[in-house]
């Protein structure tokens, strides 16, 4: 009874509040616009109150940190102990510049190591295939064999750097040539940390990097996920992303529903087998943008946390409190820098790396300031490094664990999303599930429109970019040091393919891609066949060749 008694003691003072203040300011001076939306379009009220928190069970929803459902992070010190990692992001032309890249981070104090791959390493193309002309070490460092990378690891100690790589269609090769090089170089499996991306629903969702359909891709994910627990116990076979779905246009909530619906899908793949929950859940991994709305991605994180906590419980019969709990890395968002007045982009990405960390993430890229003009230069991820820094020693945000907790707007904002997500969950389900809804674009659409949604709301300039659609400086940009784009790497990426394929043995070379041939006819786990490959210097390209008549190829239907 004293709760609805203070409830309506809220209510009644608010409404006094209206009449008497808010009104008659609002007529000497009215507000800039009739409504304030998210990023994301979601309407915010214009004052929050204990009102609107009502319905939140502190010990149910919001709880502890370190306890189910971790709405309030993971682990129980969390940056008291132990900083976030600082894992920027790096990878372009051959092995050896993108290993001379990672060592100039590390010496910046960088924490973790992260590595993009070009698009014929991506998609499974060697780099002397006819389609890989003119994409060799453009976006990404080139890997097509264990001799590049190793590498690309040259003089880095793996059993004590976290390391992460980016790359979906071909995932599963590339984790087997990173365990074939540790494993040449004397490193201990089991002492390895890391995570690989391995997320191909997303590509079918949003990204659209993939090579064989659905079915069989989900399967190398599931295999990937089986091998890792029986012998990686300290590294992330998956990194479910969803990433690259808010930054193809798609709302919060749909980010962190279509992201945990992928999770769903492999979970339930791998229980196909017999294997227990609590024996892999520990492992899963999720990766998240962090956009400009501040009060939104506070909220989405901690929101996510908890849904994916409520899941495993109590659809998976989740007994670890570890397969409850949802670790996740994040980036700023690539998608708010600017190509106009680029130094902007500073601020914008300190503002959505401090979101991320009010938010609770494990592990952070910052995006450097030239993101939307070339691959960044060492001085601006130099200066992303240091906006985690500062964030780190000097905002005094690490002190105390979620600081945003109990924030009227933020508690509402995370039980929304976290309505929005079952919701959703409810549709997949109605609709046949993830891979049927995969197969008729039903994530393609619901991420279609919402970023029409917000292209009209830019056009009707409801959401301004400063420096592009307001207070804009027609003057000229200021002159900022770009990444130089090597045109020599992709001769000197061949020349090292044709090394190693002239030092292989060829007999050894058939006799590992019939066997993983065989395999793949088989529900053996491909992973051993695929080491055994690699170890042999058979080529990435290789390997996703000899599996397309067996697996097929994908082709999307278009959606208008």
């Amino acid at each position: 009874m004293a709760i609805q008694l203070e409830r309506d003691d809220v209510d009644q003072a608010k409404g006094e509040w209206e009449q008497l203040t808010l009104l008659p300011f609002m007529e000497r001076r009215p507000e800039r616009r009739s409504s304030f939306r998210t990023l994301s379009g979601t309407e915010l009220q214009r004052l929050y109150t204990p009102t609107d928190v009502a319905d939140v069970d502190y010990l149910a929803t919001i709880g502890f940190p370190g306890q189910p459902p971790y709405t309030r992070g993971p682990y129980a010190t969390m940056y008291r102990a132990q900083p976030w990692t600082m894992r920027q992001i790096a990878g372009f032309g051959t092995a050896d510049d993108t290993n001379a890249r990672f060592r100039f981070l590390i010496a910046q104090g960088q924490t973790g190591i992260s590595t993009d791959f070009d698009m014929p390493t991506l998609m499974g193309c060697d780099s002397d295939d006819p389609r890989s002309e003119g994409e060799v070490g453009r976006e990404g460092v080139a890997i097509d064999s264990v001799d590049d990378m190793l590498d690309l690891y040259r003089d880095i100690d793996l059993e004590k750097i976290s390391v992460s790589m980016t790359i979906n269609p071909s995932a599963w090769i590339l984790l087997a040539m990173y365990l074939v090089a540790a494993e040449e170089r004397g490193f201990d499996w089991k002492k390895l940390s890391g995570t690989i991306q391995n997320d191909i629903v997303k590509e079918y969702i949003s990204q659209k990097e993939w090579v064989y359909p659905p079915k069989p891709a989900i399967r190398l994910v599931r295999d990937t996920i089986v091998f890792s627990t029986r012998n990686l116990p300290h590294y992330n076979p998956v990194n479910i992303s969803g990433y690259h779905t808010r930054e193809a246009g798609s709302t919060a909530i749909q980010e962190v529903a279509f992201t945990l619906a992928g999770g769903i899908g492999y979970v339930e793949e791998v229980l196909k087998l017999g294997i227990d929950v609590d024996s892999f859940a520990p492992r899963l991994s999720f990766f998240f943008v962090s956009q400009i709305d501040f009060l939104e991605e506070v909220a989405k994180f901690r929101a996510a946390r908890r849904v994916w906590a409520k899941v495993m419980r109590d659809r998976f019969g989740a007994k670890k409190a570890e397969s409850q709990r949802l670790r996740f890395h994040t980036q700023t968002a690539g998608a708010s820098c600017t190509a106009r007045e680029p130094l902007n982009n500073i601020a914008r990405t300190a503002i959505e790396a401090l979101a991320a960390v009010l938010g609770g993430t494990q592990s952070l890229h910052t995006n450097g300031y030239d993101e939307a003009l070339s691959i960044p230069s060492e001085p601006a991820m130099k200066i992303a490094l240091r906006t985690q820094q500062i964030i780190a020693e000097e905002s005094g945000v690490a002190g105390t664990i979620d600081p945003l907790a109990g924030s009227y707007a933020v508690e509402r904002l995370t039980s929304d999303i976290e309505a929005g997500c079952f919701a959703y969950f409810e549709e997949v389900e109605k609709r046949g599930g993830l891979v049927r809804c995969i197969e008729e674009n039903f994530f393609q659409q619901e991420i279609a429109d919402a970023a029409y949604d917000l292209y009209q709301r830019k056009e009707r300039h409801e959401w301004e970019l400063v420096g592009v659609t307001k207070y804009r400086d027609d003057t000229g940009n200021p002159k900022v040091e770009l990444h130089h784009v090597d045109e020599a790497a992709s001769e000197r990426q061949l020349k090292r393919l044709r090394a190693t394929k002239a030092r292989r043995n060829e007999n050894k070379v058939k006799a590992a891609l019939a066997e993983i041939a065989r395999v793949a006819q088989t529900d053996e786990n491909i992973m051993p066949a695929t080491l055994e490959a690699v170890r042999a210097r058979v080529t990435g390209g290789e390997i996703v060749n000899m599996l397309k008549p067996i697996f097929g190829t994908y082709v999307e239907k278009p959606i208008f």
